[in-house]
């Protein structure tokens, strides 16, 4: 078990988003007497497909599906095919994002090159 600051520590977030989190209905962690939240290895498991989802760039709408899913069936497979499903338009989102940057550094590369010929005739002309 795990109070909310180990829990935090270990994933380089803060407290308030794990309880965020909580309230979000992602994690259900145990309560002390003195209502201190402690999370057990399988809410530990849930903050890490948390991160690793954020990490991916799926929305937390998404990773909450993702981990409900999990709850609602133990073996997996629902999950999983949640999982390929949301991985699969991540990639391509990415493939675009990849093509756009792409275009825009080919843009650049001719701008700088314009730039470097228009100088090289500006210091030309200085002489």
């Amino acid at each position: 078990m795990k109070t909310i600051r180990e829990a935090a520590e270990e994933f380089g977030v803060t407290t308030r988003t794990i309880r965020y989190y909580e309230e979000l209905g992602m994690l259900k962690p145990e309560r002390t007497d003195s209502n201190k939240r402690l999370f057990s290895n399988a809410e530990i498991a849930k903050l890490k497909l948390i991160d690793r989802g954020k990490k991916y760039g799926f929305t937390l709408e998404e990773i909450k599906e993702m981990v409900l899913l999990f709850d609602a069936d133990r073996s997996g497979k629902k999950q999983l095919e949640r999982t390929i499903e949301y991985g699969k338009k991540q990639i391509e989102e990415m493939e675009r994002r990849i093509e756009e940057l792409e275009k825009t550094k080919q843009e650049m590369g001719s701008l700088l090159g314009e730039f470097n010929e228009k100088l090289s005739k500006l210091k030309g002309m200085e002489k």
